[in-house]
Parts: C-alpha cells; sequence; structure tokens
C-alpha cells in the first residue's frame, strides 16, 4: 500500500453554535509514539479541544497500524485523520551527494552534535521545513496548531488562539525562543544573506531582523522561535516568499549535509518575511517540551495552570524571548 488516508468523526451532529477557524492540529510522528501522543491529547483536550472540537491531521512516512488509529481515535471527539507522507517528500532529491551526506554525518556525530548521526531527523526538519503543508490533508486548512508527542500543556484556555490568529490578523505563533545549536548550522546564515540579497522584496519593512541578528545582518545570533510548538497562518508558508526561500535552501543541501533545523528555517522566515506585529507570543498557554517549559508567570494566568513558575524558561540567560519583546 502505498498512500494511507483514513479518517473518523465521532463528533456530535446537532448544531455546535461555537465558532470556528477551518484549522486544525497538525502532528507528524511514528507508530511507537502511540502512547506519548495520547498523554499529550489528553492534555490538549483537556485545557482546550474539547470546547471545540478542532481536527487532528497525523502523518507518518510509513503507514498507521490499525492498533494506533483505533487508540488515537479513543482520545477525542474530534475529527480524526491519517495520512501517510509522500516518498517523495521523504526522499534525497537528486542534487545531494549521499556518499558526503553520510561522510558529515559520521563527522557530527564523532563531535557529539544533538541528531548528527541521524538520517531520519535530517528528513523530517527538511519535510517540516517544505511539505508538511503541501500535505494533501492540510491543504484544506488555513491554520494549523503543531504538536508533538510527549508534550505537556498545562493551562486551561478560556479563549481560541486559531481566533485570535485571525482576527488579529497573525502569522506565527509561539511559546519558547532559544538559540540554536551552531554546529547544525554553519553555513545557514551565507544562505539566508544570498536570499536577502536575490529577493529584497521578500523583506517585510517592519520585519524582525533586530531579533536574530546583533549587526543588522552580518551574522546570525541563533535565536530561533521552537518549532515543536508552533501556531501558523498556512498562507504564510504557501506563499511566493517563503517558498523560493525554502527552495534556495534545499538546493544549498544544508538540510543533508549540516543539520538545518526546521526551527531556525521557519523563524527565520518569519522574521524577515512577517511584519513584527504579525508574529505573536502566546504567554497565556503553558507548554513543555523536554527539558524546557513555558510557564505564565503573572498571578492570574496561574489560577489556570499547572505549572511551576520557577521552571519558566522565558528568563533563562539563554532564552531569546526578552529579546524578541524588546526589539
Amino acid at each position: 500500500m502505498d498512500r494511507q488516508h483514513y479518517s473518523s468523526s465521532l463528533t456530535n451532529s446537532s448544531a455546535d453554535p461555537t465558532p470556528r477557524v477551518n484549522a486544525a492540529f497538525v502532528i507528524l510522528l511514528q507508530n511507537k509514539d502511540l502512547h506519548d501522543m495520547r498523554k499529550t491529547m489528553r492534555m490538549l483536550e483537556s485545557t482546550f479541544n474539547r470546547h471545540y472540537g478542532y481536527p487532528y491531521v497525523f502523518l507518518n512516512n510509513v503507514p498507521f497500524t490499525d492498533h494506533f488509529m483505533t487508540h488515537i481515535r479513543a482520545m477525542t471527539a474530534a475529527p480524526v485523520h491519517f495520512g501517510l507522507i509522500p516518498k517523495e517528500h521523504w526522499s534525497y532529491p537528486a542534487h545531494i551527494n549521499q556518499t558526503q551526506a553520510a561522510l558529515n554525518r559520521i563527522a557530527m556525530e564523532a563531535r557529539n552534535v544533538p541528531y548528527g548521526e541521524s538520517e531520519s531527523y535530517r528528513h523530517m526538519c527538511r519535510y517540516e521545513s517544505g511539505f508538511i503543508f503541501q500535505h494533501e490533508l492540510v491543504l484544506p486548512y488555513d491554520y494549523y496548531w503543531r504538536v508533538e508527542p510527549d508534550v505537556s500543556f498545562s493551562c486551561d484556555l478560556d479563549f481560541d488562539p486559531f481566533m485570535v490568529m485571525k482576527t488579529r490578523k497573525i502569522k506565527y505563533g509561539f511559546t519558547i525562543a532559544l538559540p540554536e545549536y551552531v554546529d547544525t548550522i554553519p553555513t545557514l546564515w551565507e544562505n539566508v544573506r544570498r536570499f536577502m540579497a536575490l529577493y529584497p522584496e521578500h523583506i517585510a519593512k517592519r520585519n524582525s531582523l533586530e531579533w536574530i541578528s546583533y549587526d543588522m545582518g552580518e551574522t546570525y545570533n541563533n535565536c530561533h522561535f521552537w518549532s515543536n510548538f508552533e501556531i501558523v497562518d498556512l498562507s504564510f508558508f504557501r506563499s511566493k516568499a517563503y517558498m523560493d526561500f525554502f527552495n534556495l535552501l534545499d538546493q544549498a543541501g544544508g538540510f543533508f549535509y549540516e543539520r538545518w533545523g526546521d526551527a531556525p528555517v521557519h523563524s527565520i522566515a518569519a522574521a524577515l518575511m512577517l511584519e513584527r506585529r504579525e508574529i505573536r507570543f502566546f504567554n497565556e498557554i503553558g507548554y513543555r517540551h523536554g527539558m524546557y517549559e513555558h510557564c505564565p508567570e503573572s498571578p492570574a494566568l496561574q489560577l489556570k495552570c499547572a505549572c511551576d513558575p520557577k521552571d519558566n524558561v522565558d528568563w533563562a540567560q539563554f532564552s531569546c524571548l526578552r529579546r524578541f519583546l524588546e526589539t
């Protein structure tokens, strides 16, 4: 079977007056992530989606098992869709020298670069950077909320982030901003500079260049939005400006020869191509991935949350949030 496209919906058929945006949660994962994903869905449903019923789109580079789909469907009354990633989106483009790419992975592993040895991680980053929003199951939606397995949502939301995005004309929303590992992107910025020179028309007038560069674009300070959480107006990713950017980076080969992550790719694109007012810090959404957590500190928000402000990464010395809020 070379295609998988399953849908299910347990949503009540009666009329629901709750206004919604044309949006979905989109999750890239593997069958082995089932139970981590179930825990995440339990929190996401409890804190937000049980009131709205936004659909889920699950994508995998191999077919989902019946066991996986059955147990995921049990976690929500919202529509659920399962899709297979096209092979051409999860494979090497013709211009990549796979022998050189393999040698570079070995060298990065020897330097203890995070995921430096991983071939699949590189395919994932390239897919998240340039293809996920083009999948046939994602194309019908105007907005997506990216979710990953084994992340935590700790605050009850009494508003709809998708509606905030739409009504306030926000293009990109985030919760955590951190520096990228320098050894994963040694030539990324020189390619960004080449893009800016080739496509000046794609650079927004009131951009956020000062957030990602201390010297007005000469060098990159490595700041990026942690894209394992992001809420995005997909017209941005599908725009000519963004696709010109991705295609230039893809031709440069850094997704495979180095280990360019989708986080710096998305973040640099947003910083350069969007107006500053089109990017929003979702302070209200308590979120944790791995060792880093955004935990709202205000007393009013703490009443809606189950997280410890002491664990909040926002004001850590290495966090890039303060600089974002000040620029």
